[in-house]
């Protein structure tokens, strides 16, 4: 149950990463959340709209395991591992907080999936 709820926050994390990188990223909203510039924001939209769908990715394999029960468990666990090498990635080459949103939310999900919980 805990390992459920906690990849459906991982899920629901991404789902807010999809809409900000898809939809706000040229916006004050994503500005903030990336910490853009309106011109570089401007001027890598497309590009961010591509790392959007991406995400979107992630988000359709964990709710597809989630919707599998305990059948899903290999692919809660696969894309639970894309998850943290993704944050791991991003808080190596972008920015710190990611390791905090992304890395470790992700993290717990999977301990609690192998621990069974």
């Amino acid at each position: 149950m805990i390992g459920s709820v906690l990849i459906g926050l991982v899920a629901l994390i991404h789902t807010y990463i999809v809409i900000l990188e898809m939809w706000l990223w040229d916006t004050p909203r994503g500005h903030k959340a990336f910490g853009l510039t309106p011109e570089f924001a401007a001027r890598s939209k497309v590009l961010a709209a591509n790392q959007g769908l991406y995400n979107g990715f992630l988000v359709a394999g964990l709710a597809w395991g989630l919707w599998l029960g305990a059948a899903g468990f290999a692919i809660k666990l696969f894309f639970l591992a894309c998850v943290l090498v993704a944050g791991l990635f991003g808080a190596a080459t972008a920015s710190r907080k990611i390791l905090y949103i992304q890395a470790l939310p992700a993290a717990l999900a999977i301990a609690s999936l192998l621990a069974g919980i």
